[in-house]
């Protein structure tokens, strides 16, 4: 993962405060305050400034840190609010000179990481109860809006001036990111009338016009605002979930070791082979004496193994999403003490109302997540030493193909998957089922067996019996079976991979989550491969010229 002539140095999703270029995070009592000034020279890549407070990945990267250092270090916070440090400017959204000049696979992972940190302010707000308020201070236009619909509420500054946009179509011939399309209606409910001429308007919509048509939640004028957002972010900070003094626990540096061809953790490994272009992420369970109690927890913090592998892992996928894109299968293993794993979940199940369990269990439904929506080929490995039991029996029913290993003649070393009451509700897709649901359909039949299963190790026949694999190769077809099928799935097209794992891993139901990753896999994929947008006359490569982009005027 080292740098060469031909690709950029790798992106590192490492960060900390004391290196945010873009955000400041600011705590008073139960109030946070993460305040945008983007700086124009901070771009992560070369060749475009960031001017008038617009973003790019580097930016979101330092976003998705700072949430979680609200999430972790300061639980005594029930309320953040969103705003800008610039004048009259709140944010311009995603920098359009950044889009023209990046790949077509760069954009379309920029708008999934984008999406998937405001699918996260969302997340949090409903399972944790932290609120947030977007004090729209400025012109907020593109992905700024976005950033603002995913807070709770939204309060625009109302000095003549400042406005709220989606100008995405008529300016640039691509979609509003998806998520600010889905949330104008899914979320917000404008009318779809006066959404279809907010999103073809460049000039966008201000006053009281924007609360008219729900596009914001309350206007303020200018002498007024600042005491009318701690207002409705105090008030906001009401409803929320969270300790008044609880203590809350630090967040280091990840510590890992890169190579040519690997990525190592602590709890997590991945192992890289170009030739069959697969990457294996192996997920270790924890070692050593384990905490029994909330005391034990909180002493650990950051190093509890729970949350020390939703970190871990959650940095192996992005790592591997933004910096290898020819690897297109990951097979996902595991190794270590059932038990162990097993006695974590027992402890998180007992624990579940603690603020640091509960923000845990988020962290670890995030990660979840984000490998459900990653465009690549999931196949999990049951092998001799494996454990994959309860939490990270989810990696196997995340997979598109579970493989178990059949050990007739030594079921003493057979491999074994155990289900706990952490596969029934704890980690739903974002589509708000779990696995096992989508599994089965919410079937009544397969899901009661699957129940009445919790807590047996059970062996190979027995989880192809209850539908939890896909197979149970016995150990003399196993390597023959898997270098198959592995084979077979390079050998097919990657686009065409995408579309079908997309639709097979959401297949019954759909919220505004599912249909913001569908039609970014869908509608925003091929609107950026399409000349409209970036071929030599396109909106996104002739804006800032003087040009005018020229269209192919054929409807497809």
């Amino acid at each position: 993962m080292t740098e060469t002539s031909t690709h950029p140095a790798p992106v590192d999703y490492r960060v900390e405060p004391s290196q945010y270029r873009h955000w400041k995070l600011s705590v008073e009592g139960s109030v946070a305050r993460l305040t945008l000034d983007i700086a124009e020279d901070g771009g992560i890549r070369p060749g475009y400034k960031l001017k008038l407070n617009s973003y790019d990945l580097g930016v979101d990267i330092e976003l998705h840190d700072a949430l979680n250092r609200v999430r972790f270090e300061h639980p005594q916070v029930r309320s953040v609010i969103v705003t800008s440090a610039k004048d009259r400017i709140f944010c311009s959204g995603a920098n359009i000179f950044m889009l023209g000049v990046s790949s077509h696979a760069w954009k379309v992972n920029f708008c999934k990481f984008t999406n998937e940190t405001r699918n996260g302010i969302e997340d949090t707000s409903k399972h944790s109860g932290l609120k947030f308020l977007a004090a729209v201070n400025g012109a907020c236009a593109g992905g700024g809006y976005e950033l603002a619909l995913a807070c709770d509420e939204i309060l625009l500054v109302d000095d003549r001036s400042s406005s709220v946009s989606l100008p995405e179509v008529p300016l640039l011939g691509v979609l509003p990111g998806t998520g600010g399309l889905t949330r104008v209606t899914d979320k917000r409910h404008v009318r779809h009338d006066l959404a279809d001429i907010f999103c073809t308007s460049v000039e966008g919509v201000r006053g009281q016009r924007a609360v008219d048509w729900r596009l914001v939640d309350a206007i303020a004028k200018p002498a007024q605002f600042a005491a009318a957002v701690q207002e409705r972010a105090a008030k906001l900070g009401d409803e929320a979930r969270r300790p008044a003094n609880a203590k809350g626990i630090a967040l280091p540096r990840l510590e890992r070791q890169d190579s040519a061809d690997g990525i190592g953790y602590e709890h997590v490994n991945v192992q890289i082979d170009r030739s069959r272009r697969t990457a294996t992420i192996t997920v270790k369970a924890p070692a050593g004496a384990q905490p029994t109690d909330i005391a034990g927890i909180e002493a650990l913090g950051a190093a509890w193994w729970p949350l020390a592998l939703a970190r871990q892992l959650d940095d192996a996928i992005l790592c591997l999403r933004t910096n290898e894109l020819d690897v297109g299968t990951w097979l996902l293993r595991t190794e270590g003490d059932a038990q162990a794993v097993l006695a974590n979940d027992a402890l998180m199940l007992a624990n579940q109302d603690h603020w640091l369990v509960r923000e845990t269990l988020g962290a670890l439904r995030r990660t979840l997540a984000r490998l459900d929506v990653s465009s690549r080929s999931l196949f999990a490995l049951i092998e001799a030493g494996s454990c994959f039991a309860g939490t990270l029996a989810e990696l196997a029913f995340a997979a598109d193909r579970a493989y178990m290993l059949a050990l007739p003649d030594e079921p003493e070393r057979a491999p074994r998957l155990t289900l706990s009451e952490m596969n029934f509700g704890f980690f739903p897709l974002v589509n708000d089922q779990t696995r096992l649901q989508r599994r089965f359909y919410e079937e009544s039949a397969p899901m009661e067996a699957a129940r009445g299963a919790v807590g047996q190790a059970l062996d190979g026949d027995a989880a192809v019996a209850l539908g939890l694999v896909t197979a149970a190769p016995d150990d003399i077809d196993w390597e023959d079976e898997i270098r198959i099928a592995i084979e077979e799935r390079a050998a097919m097209s990657p686009d065409a991979l995408t579309g079908l794992e997309a639709n097979l891993r959401f297949a019954s139901k759909e919220n505004m989550a599912t249909r913001i990753f569908g039609r970014l896999t869908a509608w925003q994929n091929w609107i950026f491969n399409r000349p409209n947008a970036v071929g030599e006359k396109g909106a996104l490569k002739v804006y800032g010229t003087g040009q005018k982009a020229g269209f192919d005027l054929n409807r497809v």
